[in-house]
């Protein structure tokens, strides 16, 4: 660079609606701009989808990765469908083989290294989207990320401050193939830097020749393989092979005159599925917006539903309280009645039992919807980088339990308790809004606070996305953003609210994309198109024509 900037003024930025009848809205404009080139070569929203998640991998590698996993949700012009692509534990993994490897008192496996690598699932995800819904041809959907890894890209503001701080964390810094990827010059790049992945070009090469199969056998699985086994780990050529994505059925819940979709667990989409549920018993619309007397009944909503999360959540087939009975709206009003108005309160689970990430949006002109997101978890995941093939794995394995009597307990092919979760919003059986926001426990927490600003108080999407956040940690205390108006901040304080400073530097208060359809589904999509916004807290756009 020639001129040496301040990126970090201070000023508040926002961003303004987009209306288009075609859009794609990520956290980074290349891979928007992406999208609509796949639009424009006569793809549908799933190739643009694709596409914009391919480049993800390279332009937002502190996100996610070749190696991430995934969720969709999509409209295919006439019904819902949810896509499970989280990974599957390797064969290998029980409680007794982290405990003789990692100590008898381990709780979960390992935050980094081998240990915490599950089967990536989002090549899979982009293959299988592809082969069901896709226009155009496979290859063609991952040429612009080859282009940009090749060619490099330039680092933008908030990856490169993501990008710094995950080089300060030492046990990431140290696990094999992390340092030669993405610290190159021995440091995280900066702001306007060009930096390049030449070996995930490599890879996303083989990918487009197999239509991503060489991920799951052949050159890449036998390398990934042979890297496992010198860093210790158990993957093994038969776990990658055996993987397969899940199609599934979205769960739902009515409000506001909407109905909320989430992809039903292993993931948390269901915790804002509660927490609506929760809320329908309470007149929120009633209370004037940004105030405490809103806000708390939102944020006891929200204890509420992690209560019954954290408790009961797990792969469906290893949950103990059924989706549907945390979902039943006579046990939600008799959990919305614990809520004081006036008070903040620590909630235990109901039902005893009985027996990085990024999010994209895409929408096209014939209708079609696409809710995508994916993710290596926590900042660049497990570290672990292959280093011929520039695949960086997630770490979805530490969020698996050693108790056995947990039904989140690890097991060989189990899939973990998953944080990431893509939203869509229905009207009368017609597709409203895909929407999502990324961060870790964020969530669920950003759905529930979108939505009830969009069908409560009428906010439009860039606006509900720009206003200042909320967040309830995992200890109930709460995080409020900056730029929440002070009679707010002291309401909640007054009602007993333990304010904290936000310690989670990574995921802060989350981002999000959204694309609403202007004409809620009544008549053609190419009338009047949609209207996009882009969180202002990453580097995204929302983009369209």
């Amino acid at each position: 660079m020639t001129h040496r900037f301040d990126w970090d003024t201070g000023y508040a930025a926002q961003h303004r609606p987009v209306f288009a009848r075609n859009v794609v809205a990520t956290s980074h404009p290349l891979a928007a701009q992406a999208g609509l080139r796949m639009i424009a070569a006569g793809g549908n929203a799933v190739d643009a989808a694709i596409a914009a998640a391919a480049c993800m991998t390279i332009v937002e590698p502190c996100s996610n990765g070749l190696g991430s996993d995934a969720f969709c949700i999509l409209w295919d012009g006439q019904q819902l469908h949810g896509l499970n692509a989280s990974g599957r534990a390797p064969a290998a993994w029980t409680p007794a083989y982290f405990r003789d490897r990692h100590g008898a008192d381990a709780r979960t496996p390992p935050v980094r290294g081998w240990d915490s690598v599950t089967v990536p699932g989002a090549v899979a995800a982009w293959a299988a989207l592809s082969e069901r819904f896709g226009r155009l041809p496979f290859a063609d959907l991952l040429a612009p990320a080859i282009d940009i890894a090749e060619r490099g890209f330039v680092v933008p503001v908030v990856v490169a401050q993501k990008w710094r701080l995950a080089a300060q964390v030492a046990e990431l810094v140290k696990q094999p193939g992390f340092a030669d990827a993405f610290l190159p010059y021995g440091r995280a790049p900066q702001v306007g830097e060009r930096f390049r992945l030449p070996a995930a070009a490599r890879m996303l090469r083989a990918l487009a020749d197999t239509r991503g199969a060489a991920l799951y056998g052949g050159a890449i699985a036998e390398d990934l393989v042979r890297h496992a086994r010198a860093g210790g780990g158990a993957m093994t050529v038969a776990d990658l092979a055996a993987y397969r994505p899940e199609w599934v059925q979205p769960l739902a819940a009515d409000y506001g005159g909407c109905a909320l979709h989430e992809i039903p667990p292993n993931g948390q989409g269901i915790a804002a599925l509660i927490a609506l549920g929760i809320l329908r018993h309470h007149d929120v619309a009633s209370l004037p917006v940004d105030s405490a007397a809103s806000m708390h009944l939102q944020i006891e909503a929200m204890k509420l539903a992690f209560a019954d999360v954290y408790r009961h959540v797990a792969e469906r087939g290893a949950m103990q309280v059924a989706a549907e009975q945390l979902l039943d709206d006579a046990y939600l009003a008799g959990r919305a009645r614990l809520i004081d108005p006036r008070h903040a309160q620590s909630y235990g689970p109901g039902l005893a039992p009985q027996g990085g990430t990024i999010y994209l949006s895409a929408a096209d002109e014939r209708g079609m919807m696409v809710s995508f997101i994916q993710s290596n978890y926590m900042g660049f995941g497990s570290g672990v980088v292959i280093p011929e093939w520039g695949l960086s794995l997630q770490n979805r394995g530490h969020a698996f339990s050693l108790d056995p009597a947990s039904p989140n307990a690890v097991a060989p092919g189990k899939r973990p308790f998953h944080t990431i979760i893509p939203g869509f919003l229905t009207k009368d059986g017609r597709p409203l809004m895909s929407f999502g926001v990324m961060g870790a426990d964020m969530q669920p927490q950003g759905h529930l606070q979108t939505v009830v600003r969009m069908l409560d108080y009428g906010q439009n999407p860039q606006a509900a996305c720009d206003a200042p956040r909320w967040r309830v940690n995992p200890q109930g205390r709460l995080n409020l953003e900056p730029g929440m108006n002070a009679a707010a901040v002291q309401g909640l304080r007054e009602r007993g609210h333990v304010l904290d400073e936000l310690q989670d530097s990574y995921q802060d208060f989350g981002a999000g994309q959204f694309i609403w359809r202007l004409d809620e589904g009544r008549g053609d999509a190419a009338e009047l198109g949609y209207v996009a916004a882009s969180d202002p807290r990453r580097d995204g756009q929302a983009a369209g024509y």
